[in-house]
């Protein structure tokens, strides 16, 4: 069988901190490894974000319009900020390209308000 690899996007040295109300655009690409290797599908492909309150929300590709397909192994999800704190969220591909990870990121209030 052959390993597949998930890279998350984007990438940082430390958790990234985004403004309440942002947009935050993250990525996911799949591939197979192998003497060069190949952007790859998953069979099904997962998203499960947790939010502060620790309400969860998971999208699922070709069911879920919030999970885009960019190109062969490349998908994204654009989450706008309703929460201040930290989010975590993970992908979850399985079949052909079965990997999983996880990334975090913290949501600020801001100091201004209306």
């Amino acid at each position: 069988m052959t390993a597949a690899t998930l890279t998350l996007g984007p990438v940082f040295d430390t958790v990234p901190a985004y403004d309440l109300g942002d947009t935050v655009p993250l990525s996911a690409a799949f591939t197979i490894a192998g003497n060069s290797p190949e952007a790859t599908d998953p069979t099904t492909l997962t998203f499960k974000m947790r939010e502060p309150d620790g309400t969860v929300t998971s999208y699922v590709e070709g069911t879920d319009a919030e999970l885009v397909k960019d190109s062969t192994g490349n998908f994204h999800v654009d989450w706008l900020l309703a929460q201040a704190g930290k989010h975590y969220y993970r992908w979850i591909g399985t079949g052909a390209a079965a990997e999983a990870d996880t990334g975090e990121f913290e949501a600020l209030p801001g100091n201004i308000t209306t």
